[in-house]
């Protein structure tokens, strides 16, 4: 029941813990296999083996933010309901000293949170394949570069679980998996139609409770009670976004309370002005992960991380290259 798996990414951390720059090609290597598929957010996109996952992302992440800490809220593993393997996951915030930029975006010297979500296949006691997903703008936020000014919920530092009952070590029963994934399944169900011919909110009630959190990306923000999620996230949301495909996932699972999924992308839409920035006809991708926690037969909590970067590098707007040329000042977005 996953623990095996489960091993080898416990495994991956510990050693990453006195990794260094010059060091962490290295501990990737002993710990995934040569052909590791890894996959990231912009400016990252995939690559392929330790040495280039070390040289594009680790490396130079461990000379910004140094001293690096990984602060988990949730661990789990599971079988993987639509494709193959056993994956295992990860999430929390990676926090560190920001001592030199990272990306462009200016150092603090002040502690910084990265948030991060990271799914791992385990096969044959090596990681084959990885999706990890870092809140860049998040980090952006806490030097001082606001790239999303128009959010539509609150942002802040997210915390786990509110029952602190996220780190899944041992062993779950089966049953409260198979449970946890008939309620995203469900969720994912009524969502896919966006509408069901009944009010937002009560159509939001049939999968989630009254008090549920959405913790969302940086650009977007946490909001909280069903009532508040309509206004603030999900009814925007719905009135922006149009000729939504149908939803993709690469990896699906679920173990004890916690369940989770990731696409490549999960779907694509147009919008009609979203976050600033002006409506068009661009068929843009959305890479998402979802992180779950059930209580009873509904869904209480969910820790969202958008690719907001890519889905504005499609449209044109590069936010990287834009705060580069506006260093020390608040990005505007183009209208």
């Amino acid at each position: 029941m996953f623990q095996t798996e489960k091993a080898v990414v416990r495994a991956l951390y510990a050693a990453m813990k006195d990794a260094t720059p010059d060091s962490i090609a290295k501990v990737l290597k002993d710990h995934a296999s040569p052909d590791w598929h890894w996959r990231g957010m912009h400016p990252f996109y995939e690559r392929r083996g330790a040495d280039a996952v070390a040289s594009a992302f680790y490396a130079p992440l461990l000379t910004s933010l140094t001293r690096l800490q990984r602060r988990e809220d949730i661990f789990f593993a599971g079988q993987n309901s639509t494709g193959e393997g056993v994956w295992v996951v990860s999430m929390g915030h990676l926090m560190g000293l920001f001592d030199a930029p990272w990306l462009g975006i200016k150092a603090t010297r002040k502690i910084a949170f990265l948030r991060y979500c990271e799914f791992n296949r385990v096969e044959d006691g090596k990681i084959v394949e990885t999706m990890l997903h870092v809140d860049i703008p998040h980090l952006m936020i806490q030097s001082g570069v606001n790239p999303f000014p128009n959010a539509t919920a609150a942002h802040m530092v997210q915390p786990g679980p509110v029952t602190h009952d996220g780190l899944l070590m041992d062993q779950q029963p089966e049953a409260e998996g198979s449970a946890t994934l008939a309620a995203i399944n469900a969720m994912i169900s009524d969502l896919g139609t966006w509408g069901l011919g009944l009010p937002l909110e009560e159509e939001l009630a049939r999968t989630w409770y009254d008090d549920m959190i959405w913790w969302g990306p940086a650009g977007i923000g946490a909001t909280y009670t069903i009532e508040r999620y309509a206004k603030q996230h999900s009814g925007p949301f719905r009135a922006a976004f149009y000729d939504r495909s149908g939803t993709g996932h690469v990896a699906r699972l679920a173990e004890g309370h916690y369940g989770g999924f990731f696409g490549w992308p999960n779907f694509t839409a147009k919008h009609r002005g979203f976050m600033g920035l002006p409506d068009n006809d661009v068929a843009a991708e959305f890479r998402i992960i979802d992180i779950y926690r059930r209580d009873g037969d509904k869904l209480a909590e969910n820790w969202i991380f958008i690719d907001l970067l890519y889905w504005m590098q499609q449209q044109g707007d590069d936010v990287l290259a834009r705060m580069a040329a506006n260093a020390g000042t608040d990005y505007t977005p183009p209208h």
